[in-house]
């Protein structure tokens, strides 16, 4: 179980401030997986599936926890004042939405 945990927490370093992409998600689903194979013993020889695996290590999908790290930053971000440079620029960008080509 404590191997699961430091697996999760190096792949999670810093996913707060990523542009996730679906192909980053299956980047890191996969080597998750890989990693949990690699702890339970398995091999893909074995053609256990995935969820199998997942059950018997007792981790959830480390593209939820992504999810939540960024929610979680998000929330940093929201409750800071707003005379804070942070909230500052994220107004500004919500008043100057251009979009379209200049003519």
């Amino acid at each position: 179980m404590r191997n699961t945990l430091c697996s999760n927490t190096t792949l999670l370093y810093g996913t707060e401030c990523w542009a996730v992409k679906s192909q980053h998600e299956n980047q890191v689903s996969v080597a998750e997986m890989r990693m949990l194979h690699y702890m339970s013993g398995k091999t893909r020889h074995d053609r256990i599936r995935n969820d199998t695996i997942r059950e018997r290590v007792r981790v959830a999908p480390i593209v939820e926890k992504l999810v939540e790290n960024r929610l979680r930053l998000f929330g940093h971000v929201e409750r800071r004042p707003v005379d804070v440079v942070v909230r500052r620029v994220d107004q500004m960008e919500d008043s100057q939405v251009e979009r379209g080509r200049k003519t």
